[in-house]
């Protein structure tokens, strides 16, 4: 049976879906986080960098939540505001997967939620 996971180290959901769902027999679905600083529930950062370096702190949160960490992180969707901010957010992405880096699509869309720069989503299995 399925299982919701909820980390309050993380931005809680600004809409109907779950920080992440823990599905049998050891994989969890984590929902796109955006860059909302669960502090101050505000979008602190303005630039690529500042965002894309929250967005994977909150993975982070919600992956540890479910009783795993980064490395579990099996595969990764990126979503840009725009293609040209794909060099800054690779430099900071590149930090936290460092060795034996998830699978990744990358995309631009025409606009984000609250008008973010970045959105990610990921797969872990644990």
């Amino acid at each position: 049976m399925s299982k919701v996971v909820l980390s309050l180290e993380a931005a809680l959901p600004i809409g109907p879906y779950s920080q992440a769902i823990k599905a049998p027999p050891n994989l969890v679905f984590l929902s796109g986080q955006g860059p909302i600083d669960p502090k101050t529930k505000k979008i602190e950062a303005t630039d690529i960098k500042g965002q894309t370096r929250q967005v994977l702190d909150n993975l982070k949160s919600v992956v540890q939540a479910a009783g795993g960490q980064m490395s579990n992180i099996v595969k990764t969707t990126v979503i840009l505001a725009d293609m040209s901010l794909f060099g800054e957010m690779n430099a900071v992405y590149g930090e936290y997967f460092s060795v034996e880096p998830p699978a990744r699509s990358t995309f631009a869309v025409k606009g984000l939620p609250l008008s973010t720069l970045v959105e990610i989503e990921a797969i872990a299995a644990l």
